[in-house]
């Protein structure tokens, strides 16, 4: 009995020890790390410190209404716009241009900065918390380089579609041989070579196209090339020469146009079914082109004239020196005034249909020694070739440039090549 007490006793003794409470583990506490990201930088604020509001210009909208929608009151507004206007013209804002408002983060709220994108590059900050100042400033751009080649199948811009390159450079092309290629006139088969800028703000939004440095243009199996040259002592600073150093420009260009293409020549003999076929000398050379087309300076010159009269329409008038004037007829805005100095391709207007005219179009007329003269006869100058003293640097730039543009294949030599591997793999296959 006493054996069996003292069994059971153990056993009990057992199990309580086998089944007792347990300590509890204390949890571990652990430490969640939250990085503290830095703020947020932009047109040379802390964003942070802001409410931003990122609108567009609409119509309707002005500067003074868009800072009073964001309580300004009109008397700030106006001393806002007296102050800065030598910087800044707040009554040219556009309509479509972005802007960005920084506010102030109490409860009024009330803008305290107007940031005003000009274009993808450029803009304008006016700082009114407090004094009132202005800057023009610009976005971080990289400028990267490009290289293509094509060979032109109808037309150039169709050419750049099919490599899916920006049609810019196709215009910037066709300013470099203005003279020395025919654009509207180019073969089958023609081909070309280019290495060319583009730019990008903050790395990748782009802006546009930058400068052609080189270039190579196959026009009718006849190579002509294309440098660009930069030096304080060149007329404008830059300009463009072939490999012998001779500038790819004339004193004047063919036509007012990007892409000049003649509706009617100049004829002293021309008779027209509306006046009975009498005899109406056009004196004139009509270039066809969209209404809104800009209008480029022939050449560089001083505008004389810039008005609106009679069958002219809007009209302005270039002399370029004791020998040549030009004059540019039926615009639908001038946008050159009389005593400006125009350099050849500036723009002076636009293309429209004021005066007598039947369609959109530019009446390009050409003065020589005070007489109307044909363009298309005359045998105009051409710019003047590179200095003796400038070559030796002139080629130090070539050179390079030459050797990159020769090394980029042509892409009919790009598909030969993908062509020849094709073969040697179907043949590698066939012997397998």
């Amino acid at each position: 009995m006493k054996l069996r007490t003292l069994f059971f006793g153990l056993l009990v003794a057992f199990i309580a020890l086998a089944c007792g409470d347990k300590k509890e583990t204390p949890p571990i506490s652990e430490e969640v790390y939250i990085p503290k990201l830095a703020p947020i930088e932009a047109y040379g604020y802390v964003l942070d410190d802001y409410i931003v509001q990122r609108d567009t210009v609409e119509s309707g909208d002005s500067f003074g209404k868009i800072l009073f929608d964001s309580h300004v009151d009109y008397a700030t507004i106006q001393e806002i716009s007296d102050s800065i206007k030598d910087i800044f013209d707040t009554r040219r804002i556009q309509v479509g241009k972005p802007y960005v408002l920084l506010k102030s983060k109490d409860t009024t709220e009330a803008a305290k900065v107007f940031i005003y994108e000009k274009n993808k590059e450029d803009f304008v900050v006016v700082d009114f918390q407090e004094e009132v100042k202005a800057e023009e400033k610009s976005h971080p751009v990289t400028i990267v380089e490009r290289e293509i080649s094509g060979i032109i199948n109808s037309n150039l811009s169709s050419t750049f579609d099919e490599l899916d390159t920006n049609v810019l450079v196709a215009y910037k092309m066709a300013d470099i041989y203005a003279w020395t290629i025919d654009f509207f006139k180019l073969q089958k088969g023609d081909r070309f070579k280019v290495v060319y800028e583009e730019r990008y703000v903050n790395d990748t939004v782009p802006a546009g196209i930058g400068k052609i440095k080189a270039s190579l243009f196959e026009h009718k199996g006849k190579p002509v090339y294309a440098y660009y040259f930069e030096n304080d002592s060149l007329p404008g600073g830059s300009d463009y020469f072939d490999e012998k150093g001779d500038n790819l420009r004339r004193a004047f260009l063919k036509g007012p146009l990007k892409f000049n293409r003649v509706s009617s020549r100049y004829n002293l003999k021309r008779r027209i079914k509306y006046y009975g076929y009498k005899i109406r000398p056009h004196k004139g050379t009509d270039f066809a082109g969209a209404i809104g087309t800009p209008i480029l300076a022939t050449a560089d010159g001083t505008v004389t004239k810039s008005e609106r009269r009679g069958g002219n329409g809007n009209y302005v008038k270039i002399r370029h020196n004791g020998t040549y004037e030009t004059q540019y007829l039926h615009m639908q805005k001038r946008i050159a005034k009389v005593g400006d100095f125009v350099r050849q391709g500036e723009v002076i207007g636009t293309i429209g249909m004021t005066g007598n005219t039947g369609g959109p179009h530019v009446c390009y007329r050409f003065w020589k020694n005070g007489r109307q003269v044909d363009p298309f006869k005359e045998d105009l100058p051409a710019s003047e070739p590179l200095a003796d003293d400038l070559r030796p640097i002139y080629e130090s730039v070539m050179g390079p440039l030459q050797e990159q543009l020769d090394a980029i294949p042509f892409v009919s030599e790009i598909r030969d090549d993908e062509s020849l591997l094709l073969e040697s793999v179907e043949s590698q296959e066939i012997k397998l």
